[in-house]
């Protein structure tokens, strides 16, 4: 059994309010957790207007599920337009 975590650090430049940072962050981590069935929840940053930090966690039997699943959350974030990734880590225990 394989656990992974991934950290992943996010900006999100329309946001002006906490209010709209949560409805961004809420549909992002729906989004996550329906497609990927993956945890996810934000760890960091949850005062701040414009940047965020999820935490995400999967368990798997086989590193590339792992890795292939937490790339495409990236790839998801990235492509939803109203977050950028700023960096992210991926560990694997």
């Amino acid at each position: 059994m394989l656990v992974a975590v991934c950290q992943i650090e996010l900006y999100l430049p329309g946001s002006s309010s906490l209010k709209e940072k949560r409805l961004v962050l809420q549909s992002l981590k729906t989004r996550i957790r329906q497609k990927f069935n993956v945890s996810v929840a934000e760890v960091d940053g949850a005062d701040k207007w414009q940047t965020a930090v999820l935490g995400l966690s999967m368990v798997a039997n086989e590193r590339k599920l792992l890795d292939q699943a937490f790339s495409k959350v990236i790839s998801l974030i990235e492509s939803d337009g109203r977050s950028h990734v700023i960096g992210h880590t991926f560990e694997i225990y």
